[in-house]
């Protein structure tokens, strides 16, 4: 097999897992469909804001039908504050709909919402929940996410080589040095712009994002020290096979949050 197909497969596998860690994140937008004179309309209700009030918008909601948006802090019991949905004129390339604003929130701090549209409520009993952060500058952010995503496609690719008992030392010890930069580098460097400390995994917190980079990255190191073993095909198998497994995790679940009551910022429970 040529190595090009190698490489297509392993691009193809880190694509679907990729997508898949992406789609069902904490911080990705949540859809609903909110139904509007007998008709379907599908929202993205956001889930992840920077410091500065965050717009929901209705796209697609007549005009003549009323709205309202709940929210209250979270994890709280405070009473919902209700405010009415205005409509927009649009400009500047935006659509007319119906907007409303959440407040801004301390680094970390989340809120929970739900929508009343046309009078019926909709995720009332299951709300959105929202976590504000700083914004991360492109410089350290974008080399994290390209990194992270070379270090699975060159752990899948040496897997791939493994399988089939070709010579794989080489990229086993690129995908740790990339592993390593992306997660250990650039990672706390995001974490530390985004929400302040630098890292909250183990043994300081229980964020699994950071957790899971080095769960990962300690099998990648049993790999690399055992490489001149003869059953080291098998540990090499198992840290790729590891890897793929705990990166389908969601990302920055069991992360950075705010605590009202003691007003400081901690790891979500």
């Amino acid at each position: 097999m040529k190595k090009s197909v190698y490489w297509l497969l392993a691009a193809l596998i880190t694509l679907v897992l990729s997508f898949y860690q992406r789609m069902t994140g904490p911080t990705h937008a949540q859809r609903v469909d909110v139904e509007v004179n007998g008709e379907s309309c599908k929202l993205k209700l956001p889930r992840s804001g920077v410091q500065h009030d965050v717009s929901v918008a209705l796209t697609d909601v007549p005009q003549t039908v009323e709205a309202q948006l709940h929210y209250r802090r979270y994890p709280t019991a405070d009473a919902y504050t209700t405010v009415d949905f205005g409509w927009s004129g649009g400009g500047d390339g935006q659509p007319a709909q119906w907007q409303a604003m959440l407040p801004v929130q301390p680094v970390g701090g989340k809120l929970q919402y739900y929508l009343t549209v046309g009078g019926k409520d909709y995720l009332a009993d299951e709300p959105v929940v929202i976590r504000f952060r700083n914004d991360v500058p492109a410089s350290i952010l974008v080399p994290h996410i390209l990194l992270m995503f070379a270090a699975m496609l060159l752990a899948v690719y040496t897997l791939l080589l493994v399988l089939t008992r070709k010579e794989y030392a080489r990229w086993l010890k690129t995908t740790v040095a990339t592993l390593f930069v992306g997660g250990f580098i650039f990672g706390p460097l995001v974490q530390h712009a985004a929400f302040g400390p630098w890292w909250t995994g183990f043994p300081i917190g229980t964020d699994l994002t950071d957790n899971k980079t080095l769960l990962s990255f300690l099998f990648f190191i049993a790999a690399l020290a055992t490489l001149k073993w003869k059953h080291n095909r098998w540990v090499v198998g198992l840290a790729v096979l590891f890897m793929i497994v705990i990166f389908s995790i969601p990302h920055s679940a069991y992360g950075s949050e705010y605590d009202y009551a003691k007003q400081e910022l901690g790891t979500e429970k």
